[in-house]
């Protein structure tokens, strides 16, 4: 993870109660003026620019931001192991039936 689980609604100067259209904005606002396009061989930028992209994937994600406001950072690593184990479980499902899951 870029942020080293630094608050997200930090990361991108939003509050909690931020609307999707205000966190999108943001991540705009931020992604403009951290792209690495922009500011060539600035190590500094480049992580900032990822810190703001991991911040907007899961907040501009209904789902992804209700399991980060609940549970934060540790809810969302939670949720990224069961969905690896759900398509592990699914996929060795296909294999022994012969059916796409």
């Amino acid at each position: 993870m870029a942020s080293q689980n630094r608050d997200y609604y930090e990361v991108l100067g939003v509050a909690r109660d931020a609307s999707a259209e205000d966190v999108k904005k943001a991540f705009r606002k931020l992604a403009m003026q951290y792209h690495p396009d922009r500011n060539h061989g600035d190590a500094e930028a480049a992580e900032k620019f990822k810190e703001a992209s991991e911040a907007y994937e899961v907040l501009a994600d209904p789902e992804k931001r209700s399991v980060y406001d609940r549970y934060g950072h540790a809810g969302l690593m939670l949720t990224t192991e069961v969905m690896v184990t759900k398509i592990d479980d699914d996929d060795k499902k296909s294999k022994v039936t012969g059916a796409v899951a």
